[in-house]
């Protein structure tokens, strides 16, 4: 029969996939492909589903409706995926309405980009924001933790070029669990008001140009970073966000979370399928509500090399 579109298969949600489900992610898509290794060793992540380039939208259409029937939500994050990236791709991570969140993943899908709908988070109430790093020589090497406080998101320590407010550092042997002493945890902070300062400017300039302008809260030509980190102070304070400005013990929180983050990366770290990493990274956010697990970095594997020059 002829005239007679057939129905839009539904993508699966990433919280009703099996562990079979799991296991077979497909691995083009690394931020998916971990994302589902994340769920499969049971830390938390935020439920998403993945479609790929060269499907229509009405399969872009059904995932959304699933999504909002499943998170209650009428809004998205909207990211890209699709293995190796250059240094100038989408900076997803934004929240937007069904309609807009639409728009932008079909653009990327016609750019060749799969995109990871998710379960809406706010960018600007984040309590914490960890960035854990793993690095291996053989069986010995470090595990490093970058942490931010709360105003902060995980892109500024992964991208954004913002320097963390604390530091803890150990060497670890990757190839057996060993509890630490405290005293095996080296920590450093960097909170001195001249640093605090720098820090929220760049912050807030960083909101301004990746997230207002993305989300269109903020529009016209792009200004300098003090303009912009005045027009994104306005714009948080007017919309009632003041955790950038509230005061807050950093150390504190990450001392009592090291821990438990260790033991996570010790998970990460013996179940990774590439058995030869040699430097991983992932990141993890306190929500206020929540804690999510984002996806697993391969350092190796980040970016595509440069074509010499």
């Amino acid at each position: 029969m002829t005239g007679i579109r057939p129905a839009a298969s539904r993508p699966a949600l990433l919280s009703a996939l099996t562990p079979d489900g799991l296991a077979a992610a497909d691995r083009r898509y690394p931020k998916w492909a971990t994302m589902c290794q994340l769920r499969r060793l049971g830390l938390p992540v935020l439920n998403a589903i993945l479609i790929t380039p060269g499907q229509d939208r009405d399969v872009l259409d059904a995932a959304l409706a699933a999504l909002a029937a499943a998170t209650g939500h009428s809004t998205v994050m909207v990211r890209s995926d699709g293995g190796m990236e250059t240094r100038r791709y989408y900076k997803g991570g934004n929240t937007f309405a069904i309609a807009e969140a639409a728009s932008k993943a079909a653009g990327l899908l016609e750019a060749g980009r799969a995109v990871i709908l998710m379960e809406p988070t706010s960018r600007f109430t984040n309590q914490l924001s960890a960035l854990l790093r793993l690095d291996r020589d053989g069986r010995y090497g470090t595990f490093t933790i970058e942490a931010l406080g709360p105003g902060y998101d995980v892109a500024d320590l992964t991208r954004g070029g913002i320097p963390p407010q604390v530091t803890v550092t150990a060497d670890i042997n990757w190839s057996a669990y060993q509890e630490p002493w405290w005293t095996d945890l080296r920590l450093t902070t960097a909170t001195a008001p001249g640093a605090e300062q720098r820090r929220r400017q760049l912050r807030l300039a960083r909101i301004a140009a990746d997230i207002l302008t993305d989300t269109g809260h903020l529009t016209g030509t792009p200004a300098s970073d003090e303009q912009n980190a005045a027009l994104a102070q306005t714009w948080l304070i007017d919309h009632g966000h003041r955790d950038l400005w509230q005061r807050h013990d950093t150390a504190v929180a990450v001392a009592g979370r090291v821990r438990g983050w260790l033991d996570d990366a010790y998970l990460i770290a013996a179940c990774y399928p590439h058995r030869g990493w040699t430097c991983l990274a992932t990141a993890v956010s306190d929500l206020g509500h929540r804690t999510v697990y984002w996806d697993i970095i391969d350092g190796s594997r980040k970016y595509a090399r440069r074509s010499p020059a």
